[in-house]
């Protein structure tokens, strides 16, 4: 079995373990540790959280907008981006995607805004910039709170600088099947100062309890909404390993990124089907390699070959505005002209930091086995 993803292990796990049940005086905590890292390498604010779902509850909580207003996002994304906004009482407006790197299409978003809109919020699909540019600059001039779903960006950038630090708010994830994994988790950057010590009492039911943590007070209160939302120091003690090696598994996942490409470009040269795409302002951090094929018949045929040979092969996102939820709670701005095609072609390849090029080349060839077959019986 070649599974389509595997949390990347370091082996200081059992250390780290047995680190966290000694609870020196002192030590400071697994959570800081994640924190104080993701923070270093972003110059954000950041509060880690139980999830990225979390994270984008918190955000757009943080917005502090009326029940009614908008959000612009793409459609092609996981229910957690819209449904903390619907949460909140705002009303998800999904915009058309680009078709090379199937991120929100820039050139959608400002025709959509409306007098209702108090937010823009885009998604970084498999590690790959928005256009960034173009849309901080629209976020700017017309108001708007810029907040980016960055669940599998870490280690990416746009134009040399991180991705999760164009918008006011960020949210990665740390879930199972992310580059860093700490099972089910995440984190919250935040710019603002105000801000975050807003979303501190958010995330630690609603108290000041930070402050005794820190020394800066005696005892603690209730001061405001909130919820529990901070992870555990055993999940913490999990991911820190990962983040430590970060610039090594990113590599190591962008070898495998590439390794495919070259294996299937003759496939692509054919007309077989299309390989992701990545803008040359854009650094992505091998999170995904997803193939496109010419139709949902023809991928869904190849990712049951690939699965009954035992590798994992899957499907990315029905689009959000045609599912019940998004026709309840949202609406769709414009034409659907690339969202729903793309996301029906659309087949993701296994990709993880301890997979073997052998790994790697039996995916390969059983993708270009399967084509090998298609054309035996035509």
């Amino acid at each position: 079995m070649i599974p389509l993803h595997r949390p990347p292990y370091q082996g200081r796990e059992q250390e780290y373990i047995a680190s966290a049940m000694a609870n020196k005086p002192g030590q400071t905590s697994f959570c800081d540790l994640c924190a104080g890292w993701i923070s270093k390498k972003t110059g954000m604010h950041c509060l880690m959280t139980t999830s990225c779902s979390t994270a984008l509850d918190m955000a757009a909580a943080l917005l502090h907008a009326k029940p009614g207003g908008e959000v612009i996002l793409p459609s092609f994304t996981f229910s957690s981006t819209a449904n903390a906004f619907v949460r909140q009482g705002l009303v998800p407006v999904f915009v058309d995607i680009r078709k090379d790197t199937l991120n929100i299409d820039e050139t959608k978003i400002e025709a959509a805004i409306t007098e209702r809109t108090v937010a823009i919020v885009v998604v970084h699909y498999a590690g790959v910039a928005c256009e960034m540019d173009t849309i901080c600059g629209i976020a700017r001039r017309r108001g708007l709170v810029l907040i980016e779903d960055a669940a599998q960006a870490l280690g990416a950038t746009y134009r040399g600088k991180a991705l999760g630090t164009f918008g006011e708010f960020a949210c990665i994830s740390f879930h199972e099947t992310k580059n860093f994994s700490m099972g089910e988790g995440g984190a919250l950057l935040v710019r603002d100062a105000t801000a975050f010590a807003e979303a501190e009492v958010m995330a630690d039911c609603g108290t000041d309890r930070k402050k005794v943590r820190r020394k800066e007070a005696m005892e603690y209160t209730w001061i405001a909404k909130g919820a529990s939302c901070i992870p555990s120091e055993l999940a913490c003690m999990f991911l820190y390993p990962q983040l430590l090696a970060a610039e090594k598994i990113t590599r190591k996942r962008g070898e495998l990124w590439t390794y495919y490409r070259e294996a299937f470009a003759e496939l692509e040269a054919d007309g077989k089907l299309t390989l992701p795409s990545v803008p040359a302002d854009c650094t992505h951090n091998g999170h995904i390699f997803a193939i496109r094929l010419p139709g949902k018949e023809e991928r869904d045929r190849l990712m049951r070959f690939l699965n009954e040979q035992g590798i994992g092969a899957a499907f990315h996102y029905i689009p959000l505005h045609s599912s019940k939820a998004g026709r309840q709670y949202g609406r769709f701005h414009g034409e659907d002209a690339v969202t729903t095609m793309q996301s029906e072609r659309l087949l993701r390849l296994p990709l993880y930091y301890d997979m073997t090029r052998e790994e790697a080349q039996q995916v390969a060839d059983a993708v270009k086995e399967y084509f090998r077959k298609v054309l035996q019986v035509q």
